[in-house]
């Protein structure tokens, strides 16, 4: 079975003056602030949710 690739999602800007939807998204990210970093599963629903706050997040691959 062959290692799946995830991201890297690392938060640069802040939320603050952002809408409630992205707030939440960065939320539901596991997202606390900027230079906060987390790995996420490459799947299409965590994707999605990058893309909604892809301007706030850089995102890079890894190997599982």
């Amino acid at each position: 079975m062959a290692i799946k690739p995830k991201l890297k999602v690392k938060q640069l800007r802040s939320g603050i003056g952002r809408t409630e939807a992205m707030r939440r998204t960065l939320k539901g990210l596991g997202l606390r602030g900027p230079h906060t970093e987390v790995v996420v599963a490459n799947t299409p629903a965590f994707r999605g949710a990058i893309k909604k706050v892809i301007h706030l997040v850089s995102v890079e691959e890894i190997d599982g």
